[in-house]
């Protein structure tokens, strides 16, 4: 079987063309700055502060590129620091969600919805999928080898696509319980 690699994903947020240009000015199209492991992802250059009532968060990543629906993604203490609860949901599943404001030096903006606690999935190519006998959708245990911490990860859903390339995302309250950290090999295996 193919090794599968483990990130932990930070706080970010995804963004529709209307809202880079609110937030960042007219015509302003977002700045690429580093690519990420899924195909066609980037980190970008432009930060935005999200607004809480308890505390605002500075400086949070935006992810392009844009998409069709804004989307904050937070870790379940950054919902508490924020003093706004998400749900947990699969990228994408915003109906009946928070909303939440987000700021820049230029512009502001308050979403109506779109505040998440990503569901911990695993991305895979159908190829892949056909080699660990899973399919999109499927729910699956994943076990995290590590030092002082192995753990296993149950309801973690399998995103079968060939858009995708092989990678677990876990938020970064899930990689602190597993003492794990992107890029230091951490080794895992789906057990079902």
């Amino acid at each position: 079987m193919k090794d599968i690699k483990l990130e932990v994903s930070a706080r970010h947020i995804h963004l529709t063309q209307e809202a880079v240009e609110i937030l960042f000015g007219a015509g302003h199209t977002l700045t690429p700055k580093k690519e990420l492991s899924q195909p066609g992802q980037f980190a970008c250059e432009e930060r935005v502060t999200i607004v809480g009532p308890k505390k605002n968060i500075e400086r949070v990543s935006v992810l392009g590129p844009v998409r069709s629906a804004c989307q904050v993604e937070l870790a379940k203490s950054d919902c508490f620091a924020l003093g706004i609860m998400g749900p947990i949901r699969e990228s994408g599943d915003i109906e009946g969600t928070p909303g939440v404001e987000l700021i820049t030096e230029t512009g502001s903006l308050t979403l109506d919805k779109g505040l998440i606690v990503a569901k911990r999935h695993v991305h895979m190519t159908p190829e892949d999928a056909n080699e660990f006998g899973v399919k999109d959708k499927d729910i699956v245990s994943v076990e995290v080898e590590s030092e002082g911490r192995k753990l296993i990860f149950g309801d973690t859903v399998v995103r079968v696509s060939d858009k995708f390339s092989l990678a677990m995302h876990i938020d970064t309250d899930e990689g602190n319980a597993a003492n794990v950290g992107n890029g230091d090999g951490t080794k895992i295996r789906i057990i079902k």
